[in-house]
């Protein structure tokens, strides 16, 4: 032992974490899960009840937020390289043996390639998506996987509603690569048929089938047997998910103060242009994301009605100020799918502190420039590993993600179109969940000032499109350029093929307040 005086800095045996000084938060990288757990999705379910869109989800989620190795096995896809598109609805009857045997053997080839797959190192979650209609054919896929000692849960989506079966057969089903280049009306009525011969020999999932959770028109959950921290996260998550159509808007803040001065972080006001940008937000807000287009059933003549919208912001002074403009009104009573019925409030608006910008700690208020002049190793740092660097007493782009869980959640689970004004490393994070592109090219994603990003996800990806609402030209009275936001990288040539791919381009479309058009 050293002298008493010296015992402040005695520590011969440090705790060192393997992760090193920016440790990934473990929630964000599998959580408590041992490296040997692993996970098989089964889906079930009759044709347009959902299944192809909560398998995606479902495997978005995992690998976006825990970081593990996921991957969908379509049996409809081995069918379609075996037989071809367009296979009419008499493929599906199952007193037809011929086509029974040959539908087996698309399902064969996928559980192979699932054995494959599932027995790789770092592989944790695979996922079944097909109908799997009899209790037979769910029998056969456990006997299959059973050899792979991996936990297996059958999801099964039903769905008694016409309307919304309606709805996902014209919405989803029609656009699959099955009926490509068909009439519509001609391939709706074939549909009908092709579901109609699963209807035939359908089994509902219960006890026999071992751990599974039901899904009863996105209202109902039943869940037996479900143990385990993956299983857990699974049904926490399928928890909040619907398959109705909807849209959510992201806008970072007018340019704030610091974004004129090039620092980073703060809780500045807006400038003179970031308050004209928030001027024309509103506007965008009242007459587009507060619109729908709707058609009369009787005249067939489409007219823009009000819907109800929701609002998000931050806690920080530059997305209130940004969202000050944005009417609060009460508009027709809201029915909730529970039928309960209220007073809507328009963009009723609520702060998030889960929305606040990536936090630099010891660099908050300082321009990068002052960093590299006063923290050059930081710098340097940052520059090796931009997603999971941590600013000292700061965060990093992971501990974000961690706190995003939460607002994904509520974005999922939301019917109705939400305006989200937020931040730059916020929005980048949501855009790369929402669009699919990987976790480690999300801090690159660009994300300009003065634009509105219009996301619509659905079963077979997301549907974007861009608003610029205040030119640049508009925005440089004083002949300044839009200040540097954000820090130089090592591998300058990759992050920019990602942000040129994220940029403002041929998707962008000009937004006159004064003469709203019909988007």
């Amino acid at each position: 032992m050293p002298p008493m005086a010296d015992l402040a800095d005695y520590n011969p045996t440090p705790h060192v974490i393997p992760e090193g000084e920016n440790a990934t938060p473990l929630e964000v990288v599998g959580g408590d899960c041992t490296a040997t757990e692993k996970l098989i999705i089964v889906m079930c379910g009759l044709p347009a009840t959902g299944k192809t869109h909560i398998a995606n989800r479902i495997a978005r989620y995992i690998s976006f937020f825990l970081a593990m190795e996921t991957k969908i096995f379509n049996v409809g896809d081995y069918r379609r390289d075996l037989y071809g598109d367009n296979l009419p609805a008499e493929f599906f009857d199952h007193s037809n043996k011929e086509n029974l045997a040959k539908r087996q053997h698309a399902c064969d080839m996928a559980l192979s390639d699932v054995t494959k797959f599932m027995k790789q190192d770092g592989v944790r979650v695979g996922v079944l998506d097909s109908t799997n209609s009899s209790r037979k054919r769910r029998t056969h896929i456990r006997d299959k996987l059973k050899a792979l000692g991996c936990k297996v849960i059958v999801l099964e989506t039903i769905c008694d509603k016409e309307e919304l079966i309606e709805h996902n057969i014209r919405t989803m089903k029609m656009n699959t690569p099955g009926y490509e280049d068909i009439d519509q009306d001609a391939a709706l009525e074939d549909f009908k048929k092709q579901r109609q011969n699963y209807m035939d020999v359908y089994e509902t999932v219960d006890e026999r089938d071992g751990s599974h959770i039901k899904i009863i028109n996105n209202q109902t959950f039943i869940v037996h047997n479900a143990r385990g921290y993956l299983p857990q996260k699974v049904v926490h998550f399928v928890m909040n998910l619907h398959t109705l159509p909807r849209v959510f808007y992201l806008s970072r803040h007018g340019q704030s103060e610091y974004n004129l001065l090039g620092k980073i972080g703060g809780d500045a006001g807006l400038t003179e242009a970031g308050i004209e940008y928030a001027r024309r937000l509103a506007d965008f807000a009242r007459n587009e994301v507060a619109m729908e287009v709707k058609k009369d059933e009787e005249t067939g003549e489409e007219k823009r009605v009000p819907r109800p919208a929701r609002l998000w912001t931050s806690t920080l002074r530059r997305t209130k100020e940004t969202a000050q403009f944005i009417k609060k009104e009460t508009i027709s009573t809201h029915k909730w799918d529970n039928g309960d019925e209220v007073d809507w409030i328009q963009f009723q608006g609520r702060a998030r502190r889960n929305l606040d910008e990536l936090y630099a700690g010891v660099c908050d208020g300082l321009t990068y420039k002052e960093i590299e002049e006063k923290y050059p190793d930081e710098f340097a740092r940052r520059q090796e590993d931009k997603l999971s660097y941590r600013y000292p007493r700061g965060e990093s782009y992971m501990d974000v993600t961690l706190r995003l869980e939460t607002i994904v959640f509520d974005i999922e689970r939301t019917r109705e179109p939400i305006l989200i004004v937020g931040h730059q490393g916020i929005h980048r994070l949501l855009y790369a969940y929402f669009t699919g592109l990987p976790r480690d090219k999300a801090p690159y994603v660009s994300i300009p000032l003065n634009t509105v990003i219009e996301l619509a996800p659905n079963a077979y990806g997301c549907e974007e499109k861009r608003y610029l609402l205040l030119s640049k030209e508009e925005m440089m009275k004083d002949g300044q350029d839009e200040p540097v936001t954000s820090m130089p990288v090592k591998d300058r040539e990759a992050a920019e093929e990602i942000r040129k791919s994220t940029e403002i381009g041929p998707r962008v479309h000009s937004f006159d307040p004064m003469n709203p058009p019909s988007f």
